[in-house]
C-alpha cells in the first residue's frame, strides 16, 4: 500500500492510500472512494476492507480522508461541500499517478452525495456508485442540496442500500431515481441496516458488486 498526499485547490492537504493490485490490471478503470460524514467519525481507513477487495480483483483503488479527518488538513464542513474540492483534487491525481486511467467515483454514506457533486466536474470519471445514499428527509437537511448534480448527471450509476436502511426507505430511493438522467441501476441487500452495510462484513460484497459495475461500463 502506498501513502500519498494531495494538495487541493484552496491548500488543503489530504493524505490519501493507494491499493495496487499485486498483478498486472486487466482494467483501465481505477476506483475512488470517499469516505463517510467526516463529523460522525468518517474516515478512510473504514473504506480500507473495499479498497484491499478492489485491488484483489485486480482494480486500483484509492482512499482518502477528506479534510479534518485522519491526518488532512483543513476542517470539515457540515454540509460536504468544501469536501468535493479533497474529490476533485484526488481524482485528479489518481489520474496522473495510473496514467490517465479512466475513474469511477464510489462513495459511501455521507460521502455518497459529496461524490455525486464531484462526478460532472471531473472529466476522467466515468461512472459512480452510490453505497447507501442519505436520500431520507432528515438527512436532507444537510445533503439535500447535493442531489440534484447527481440526478442530472447522464454517467452510468449504482446505487447500493439495504432494505432496512434508517436513513432512507426503499420507496424514498426509488422515488427519487424515477428523475434520475442516464443509465441507473440499483441493488438491494435485504434486511441489512444502513450501518451494516458499512461493517466490514459487507466489504467482498460491496467491492464484487463495484467491480461487476466497472465490467459493464468497459462492455
Amino acid at each position: 500500500m502506498e501513502t500519498a498526499t494531495v494538495e487541493t485547490s484552496d491548500g488543503v492537504k489530504i493524505s490519501a492510500r493507494v491499493f495496487t493490485p499485486s498483478s498486472s490490471s486487466s482494467t483501465s478503470v481505477a476506483v475512488v472512494l470517499v469516505h463517510p460524514f467526516t463529523i460522525l467519525g468518517g474516515s478512510q481507513g473504514l473504506l480500507r476492507g473495499i479498497a484491499a477487495a478492489l485491488a484483489g480483483k485486480g482494480i486500483p483503488a484509492v482512499t482518502f480522508d477528506c479534510r479534518g479527518a485522519g491526518r488532512s488538513s483543513g476542517r470539515p464542513s457540515l454540509t460536504g461541500f468544501a469536501e468535493i474540492q479533497d474529490v476533485v483534487a484526488v481524482c485528479s491525481w489518481t489520474s496522473e499517478r495510473f496514467s490517465c486511467r479512466r475513474i469511477v467515483l464510489v462513495g459511501s454514506s455521507a460521502g455518497a452525495p459529496i461524490a455525486g457533486s464531484a462526478v460532472d466536474k471531473i472529466e476522467q470519471v466515468v461512472g459512480y456508485v452510490s453505497l447507501g445514499y442519505p436520500f431520507g428527509l432528515t438527512a436532507s437537511i444537510l445533503f439535500g442540496r447535493h442531489h440534484d448534480a447527481i440526478l442530472k448527471s447522464t454517467k452510468p450509476k449504482l446505487f447500493v442500500m439495504g432494505t432496512k436502511d434508517g436513513f432512507t426507505s426503499v420507496k424514498q430511493l426509488q422515488n427519487k431515481l424515477k428523475s434520475a438522467a442516464g443509465s441507473v441501476e440499483t441493488h438491494l441487500l435485504q434486511g441489512v441496516s444502513h450501518f451494516q452495510m458499512e461493517g466490514p462484513a459487507y466489504d467482498e460484497q460491496m467491492a464484487d458488486l463495484i467491480a461487476s459495475f466497472i465490467q459493464s461500463l468497459e462492455n
